[in-house]
């Protein structure tokens, strides 16, 4: 026998060096992404949003605008 660990060492060990490389290439991810949101400088917008966006410009009237925001937020 080798060592008192009974084995278990290797297996703790690697699976510290995985959370270690997980939490790296996690932290990547989201630097990339912060990068690409402040470069493109825009989110999706949802539905509502759009179509309040929409009414505030007046491309829309009252009435449309009360039917679309009905059928939408219909659940």
């Amino acid at each position: 026998m080798m060592g008192t660990e009974f084995g278990f060492g290797f297996g703790f060990h690697g699976l510290g060096m995985l959370f270690f490389w997980g939490l790296i290439l996690f932290l990547v991810v989201l630097l990339v992404q912060g990068a690409f949101r402040q470069v493109f400088g825009r989110r999706d917008s949802s539905a509502l949003e759009i179509l309040d966006e929409r009414f505030a410009r007046d491309e829309i009237s009252r009435e449309e605008y009360g039917k679309k925001r009905r059928a939408l937020t219909r659940q």
